[in-house]
């Protein structure tokens, strides 16, 4: 057994997420993380809303609320959606709680006492019309490196290229469109360069295991190529307070430097409220732990270069040494990531997702309509697991009636009918012959298979070889025909064939439960079980653990929902012996099958989209 960290991408809280997000970050990690749990290992899955940054100010500016009542807004929203996709959290909560500031000032004083911030006069982006700082995402302009249009203030996409907005060529506000102030400001600076040669070692380590994906790998090697001092802080008055510098109110941290501090907090805070203080540290301070970063392909450099830098930092692995905080209440040396599983970007009828532009199909808006497992299997079967992929109606139309209704669907309605009208309940299944015996061992050599392909985070490949094995159920029926053994003399034979039937429907529903948790569920209570198959996360209300760190902007907040729940009671990755004389009901179907009509009503639904280039975040 090991102790797997799936430390899973944070959606930012200036808005509700849609589809592509969930199928960037969402969907994948929970595939993992219920997987890893049922083959024995000790998963500890946490995020939570990321809720620093002018982007929050800009999206509260424009509905004429303040930060924190949009963030509050927006965190439940969040939470309350990704419940309903099912996703497995221990630990889903935000980056204003008290505990993600103390962590994050703690990891920033000793990054800097170590040598590993720097003091820098620099030229901050300023919007002419409101005074206030614009990120570095926020401006656009043309690559002066390889003269892309649409590079970014910290990034060009096309060349894979670190930038700062004083790079670019004819700069831009993505809010308003005006040209940028560059004032100078004082800033801490992240020291890269300091860290470069730890963080090649760290990359070549991760190359040699063979296990990251190609695209994800040359990306991050790329970077180190042109390393350069980033900037930690901000002038900005909505965030966490720089450590030193409490005296300037409107300086705070970077929110990347913060966000992705928020997998190291919310470990601690999950200790914290199981009562076990220190029980995170069996997944952050021991080199034979495994972590798994889950995330878009627009954030790799952050979690492949920026969060491995910190932690180098913070342990004192750079070229200027230094010591982490080592004291009873201290962080100890922290693990840095095992694999960064970066998903491509998902489109939308051949669109990018822009939610100003109403390119968006917002998850609740989803779910309002259609079952969660169907989007589930959607974005495993057909999702951007490594090469950018296209939503389009017709094909969730497709996917959902071809497959999960007429394949998996129709399987368990027509077993669990057979049973019930022949037998009333599983029956005891006499003296197999091959065809039996051939069905049954395909379908158990199926678990290691399927594991294996889970495992390497392949999870297009295992969905599909489940959707094959349920073909060869599906075969099986067609070839044995138990709707002719009708007669009392071809009674036992009969019975083989539905409990064979019984069984492979009970060990394919075990291989699609990290796939389609509700459904498995379903499935099983109609094969007479009692549908706890995929242990399911829930919204608990909590108290404020660390109320004093927080700035006056959270006087008088006690609470905030996080998800979390119980997951030790998925079954073990292996065949369960179903029961003979379980009882079966008279089975209603599982999914729900779509209407053709429904692929032009949505077309027309977002008929009135404005296409653009913006991915939107």
């Amino acid at each position: 057994m090991s102790h797997i960290l799936s430390a899973v991408a944070w959606p930012y809280a200036n808005g509700p997420r849609h589809i592509g997000h969930v199928a960037g970050f969402g969907v994948p990690s929970d595939v993992f993380s219920r997987y890893m749990r049922m083959a024995g290992h000790d998963v500890l899955m946490v995020s939570g809303t990321d809720e620093h940054g002018t982007p929050i100010l800009v999206a509260a500016d424009e509905e004429g609320v303040s930060a924190r009542e949009l963030a509050d807004r927006n965190n439940r929203l969040i939470v309350e959606d990704l419940v309903a996709l099912g996703l497995s959290y221990d630990l889903f909560t935000r980056t204003t709680a008290g505990n993600h500031y103390r962590v994050v000032q703690e990891m920033f004083r000793t990054v800097r006492d170590n040598g590993y911030m720097i003091e820098r006069v620099t030229r901050s982006a300023i919007s002419p019309s409101t005074g206030r700082t614009l990120p570095d995402r926020y401006i656009e302009g043309t690559c002066p490196l390889c003269g892309a249009p649409g590079a970014r203030g910290d990034q060009c996409d096309t060349c894979g290229n670190q930038l700062d907005p004083t790079d670019l060529i004819a700069p831009r506000s993505r809010i308003n469109g005006e040209t940028p102030e560059f004032v100078e400001s004082v800033h801490y600076f992240l020291d890269l360069p300091a860290l470069a040669d730890a963080l090649g070692a760290w990359l070549d380590e991760r190359e040699a295991s063979g296990t990251w994906r190609p695209n994800v790998i040359r990306f991050s090697k790329n970077i180190l190529q042109e390393i350069r001092p980033r900037a930690m802080t901000r002038d900005i008055d909505w965030g966490i307070p720089v450590p030193g510098w409490e005296d300037q109110p409107t300086k705070r941290l970077y929110v990347w430097f913060d966000a992705v501090i928020g997998y190291l907090s919310a470990s601690i805070e999950w200790a914290r409220r199981t009562g076990d203080p220190q029980a995170w540290r069996a997944w952050w301070n021991d080199p034979q732990a495994l972590s798994y970063y889950f995330m878009g392909k627009d954030n790799i450099v952050f979690h492949s270069q920026i969060w491995p830098a910190e932690l180098l930092g913070y342990n004192g692995q750079g070229s200027r040494a230094g010591l982490p905080g080592v004291g009873p209440g201290e962080l100890g040396v922290l693990d840095l990531p095992t694999e960064v599983v970066s998903s491509e970007f998902l489109t939308m009828e051949g669109r990018k997702f822009s939610s100003s532009h109403g390119i968006v199909i917002y998850v609740r808006d989803f779910l309002s309509r259609y079952q969660a497992d169907a989007l589930r299997y959607f974005i495993c079967a057909a999702g951007p697991e490594s090469a950018d992929a296209d939503f389009t109606w017709a094909e969730f139309v497709r996917r959902t009636n071809g497959e999960l209704v007429a394949g998996w669907g129709n399987l368990v309605n027509r077993t669990a009918a057979m049973i019930h009208k022949r037998f009333g309940a599983v029956p005891e299944p006499g003296e197999l012959q091959e065809v039996d015996r051939a069905l049954l061992d395909s379908i158990g050599e199926g678990f290691d298979v399927v594991g294996g392909l889970l495992r390497r985070h392949r999870q297009k490949a295992a969905l599909a070889e489940v959707m094959r094995l349920v073909g060869e159920a599906n075969k099986y029926v067609a070839d044995t025909e138990p709707f002719k053994l009708k007669g009392e003399e071809q009674r036992p034979r009969l019975a083989a064939v539905l409990h064979t039937l019984a069984q492979a429907v009970a060990d394919l529903n075990l291989m699609l439960s990290p796939f389609l948790p509700h459904a498995v569920n379903d499935v099983d209570r109609v094969m007479g079980g009692d549908g706890r198959i995929a242990p399911m996360p829930r919204i608990e209300e909590v108290a404020e653990l660390d109320p004093q760190v927080l700035p006056e902007a959270f006087a008088g907040r006690t609470g905030y929902p996080i998800i979390t729940g119980d997951y030790t009671t998925a079954p073990a990755w292996r065949r369960h012996e179903v029961v003979a004389g379980t009882p079966i009901a008279k089975p209603a179907p599982v999914f729900v099958k779509l209407d053709e009509s429904i692929v032009e009503a949505e077309l027309a639904r977002y008929a009135d989209a404005v296409p653009d280039d913006v991915t939107g975040a």
